[in-house]
Parts: C-alpha cells; structure tokens; sequence
C-alpha cells in the first residue's frame, strides 16, 4: 500500500480556502500546516497584508521551512506558531480571535480528535468558521491506514458538541471529505 503522509498534493487548497470563504484581512490559522505550507500559503496570499494566516505544527523544523517557503515567494503575513494541538489552551494565539482556522489532513494522525477540535474552537471569533478536510474512509489502496481515518460523522458529533454549527458537507479532493462549521 502506497503511503501519502499529507494527502494535500490531491487537495486544491485554493478552491477549498475560497469555499470557506476567506479573504483579504482575515485572521487564518492552519492547525497542523505541515512543512509545504500547502494550506497556509495560499491562505496568506487570499488575506493579503491586511490580515494574518498563523501556521501551527508541533514541529519546529515544519515551521521554519513553511516560513522560509513564504519569504521565498515574498509571503510576510504568515506568523509561525508552535503548539501541541492535544492540549487545549496551548496554541499561542489569542483566544476569540480568529476568522477562519484550518483542520486538515491532521485528525488520522491522532487519537486526540476532541482536544485538536475544541482547540480550534477556542481560537475562532464568533461566527467564525472552521474547515476540517481528511481522508474518506474507503477501499482506496493509498493513504492512511483504514483504521486512522477519521468519518465526517464523528467529526460533526464532536463538533455539535462544541456548539458549531455545520454548514456544509463537501468533496475536497478524489479522497477527502470537507466539513465547514461555523462559530
């Protein structure tokens, strides 16, 4: 079985990003940006020099190549941010203050659903909006172990639970599923 770590090379991050609707001036965090910024780049570029986009990892080396990638293409909005997304409380961006954060291609990683999503849910201003993409569960031969992967129903009960409300169930790739959610 082949093995895509991310997936993200079969996402349009552009389309996906615009269908949340972000735009110049907003606040965007990508939880869990991985080190192509494949996410959080683009969202830099749609929010302009008015906004900010916070590229979020537990690894520092991911970071710093996402920042070096961004300077690279005279990106200068994007913030970077350590955090372990399992501990709620621990992102270092205000509370209540984001327009949009981003959930992608990270909740199979992990067995802490609840915490990375409530985590997200503390950052977003109200009526902000989250977009969680990840792998469908299916019989394709690549991608993540079948046992990872994470269905959309089990990502809106967490959700509900938070108070978001759903609005949109979508494809985002050949593989993945797309929620949007709002505060």
């Amino acid at each position: 079985m082949a093995y895509i770590s991310g997936g993200n090379e079969l996402l349009d991050a552009e389309k996906n990003l615009k269908r949340l609707g972000v735009k110049t001036g907003m606040y965007v965090a990508d939880l869990g940006c991985g080190g192509a910024g494949h996410f959080i780049i683009p969202a830099a570029k749609l929010v302009g020099g008015d906004g900010l986009a916070y590229a979020v990892d537990i690894l520092k080396s991911v970071l710093q190549s996402v920042v070096s990638r961004a300077r690279l293409g005279g990106i200068s909005n994007i913030k970077a941010v350590w955090s372990n997304l399992e501990t709620p409380g621990a992102t270092n961006i205000p509370a209540g203050s984001l327009d949009a954060a981003l959930v992608i291609n990270i909740l199979f990683q992990s067995k802490q659903h609840d915490n990375i999503l409530k985590e997200a849910v503390r950052l977003l201003k109200p009526g902000g909006k989250l977009l969680v993409i990840d792998w469908e569960k299916n019989n394709s031969s690549f991608g993540p172990p079948q046992l990872d992967r994470v269905t959309p129903q089990a990502v809106q009960s967490i959700t509900g639970k938070l108070g978001l409300r759903l609005l949109e169930e979508f494809e985002a790739g050949p593989s993945h599923y797309g929620l949007t959610f709002q505060k």
